[in-house]
């Protein structure tokens, strides 16, 4: 597997690149930038002239990564070009679809299973039902265990407008997933969050989808605002910095983050669905465990053989980078200690990411205020 970045800050550039690759024979290029950039029809006309046959994956972000750095107002582009594995790469438009649910279980069912190792998954990010979408995706008669990684797009801190697409310019509402074929392919991914937990168990006793009503009997904003103490007067900014955990039944706790408030409705808007029933808990950042949190990522994610060249994709959601500020550099430096110098890291800053919490592959969930990780190594047929 050779390896290729490249850069568009008002010229194009080439930033990294493992070894000498033909550009004639790339099969994929991973596309994150600013969405008013990835809009104009030179970004991706200048990438399909560059890489003819290559399928061209595009997804706008809160802020792209490349190795340890973060960038914004950019564009990344990561070429990929496989010595024996193969892609498969489907998408559609929510507009196509009766619910995200529908989407997600339609994308699932146009790939084949023999040899599939992993899904990547963009999708936009402000049209699309994240939980439902990742429910559907789950929701297949097949027993593969195949892993599931990705992330919803994002569109830096407005929250107005998501684009994704295809072999073509990316418009909102899409949903892309590239499948990853091949035997010679590790492939894994994980993701943690680093929150601490406090305050009493609770349970969620109205809300639909992702709008919560009441906890415990009680109208839900009115309890968060007097846990917030004086942060309810920067409401709703400061509710990035306090998120929900969800548990529902024996499943794994997720992280909510509350995306508005209706004070006139008294409701809150999360990033993915609070199922009446749950448990619920008050999170806060705690910034060492965020930092120790990227590097779990990493090491649940190193690949065995370190000689082989390995693609690393970062999904780190938008929530940390506002609550890290000028320190987001650090969860990027934490996790490039672990993976290595050999590593080729691009990725981007999400609004919500797709990712199972362990190397558990068979299904995935809908994350917030996670840093995930994917990794994939193909090792050389001469090898074996």
């Amino acid at each position: 597997m050779k390896i290729c970045g490249l850069q568009y800050n008002g010229t194009w550039s080439d930033t990294h690149a493992t070894e000498q690759l033909q550009p004639e024979m790339v099969q994929l290029v991973l596309v994150f930038g600013d969405r008013h950039l990835l809009q104009q029809p030179f970004i991706y006309d200048t990438l399909k002239l560059r890489f003819p046959i290559a399928n061209i994956a595009m997804a706008s972000t809160s802020g792209e990564i490349i190795h340890d750095e973060v960038q914004e107002n950019t564009v990344l582009a990561t070429a990929i070009q496989f010595e024996s594995s193969s892609l498969q790469c489907h998408s559609t438009n929510i507009a196509a679809h009766a619910d995200s649910f529908h989407a997600g279980k339609y994308l699932r069912s146009c790939f084949s299973s023999e040899g599939l190792q992993l899904l990547f998954i963009l999708s936009d990010g402000t049209l699309v039902n994240g939980t439902e979408l990742v429910e559907g995706l789950n929701d297949t008669a097949s027993n593969d265990a195949v892993l599931m990684t990705g992330g919803l797009a994002g569109d830096g801190e407005r929250f107005k407008e998501t684009v994704t697409g295809l072999n073509a310019l990316p418009v909102s509402g899409n949903i892309v997933v590239i499948g990853f074929y091949g035997h010679q392919l590790e492939v894994k991914g994980s993701a943690f969050g680093g929150w601490d937990e406090f305050g009493p168990l609770r349970t969620v006793t109205s809300s639909y989808k992702n709008i919560l009503y009441e906890i415990d009997g009680r109208n839900a904003l009115d309890l968060y605002k007097e846990y917030l103490g004086p942060f309810k007067a920067e409401l709703p900014a400061s509710a990035l910095l306090f998120p929900l955990s969800v548990r529902v039944g024996q499943m794994p706790a997720v992280t909510r983050t509350i995306l508005s408030i209706d004070e006139e409705n008294h409701t809150m808007l999360f990033a993915g669905n609070i199922p009446e029933g749950s448990k619920v808990r008050l999170m806060k950042a705690n910034f060492e465990r965020l930092m120790e949190a990227s590097e779990s990522a990493a090491a649940s994610v190193a690949v065995s053989n370190k000689e082989d060249n390995t693609l690393a994709i970062i999904v780190s959601c938008v929530g940390r980078k506002m609550i890290l500020h000028k320190r987001t550099y650090e969860e990027l430096h934490a996790a490039r200690k672990i993976l290595g110098h050999q590593t080729f890291i691009t990725g981007f800053y999400s609004y919500g990411e797709i990712s199972p919490f362990q190397n558990t592959p068979g299904s995935c969930g809908l994350q917030n205020q996670t840093m995930t990780i994917t990794t994939l190594c193909e090792h050389s047929t001469s090898n074996h």
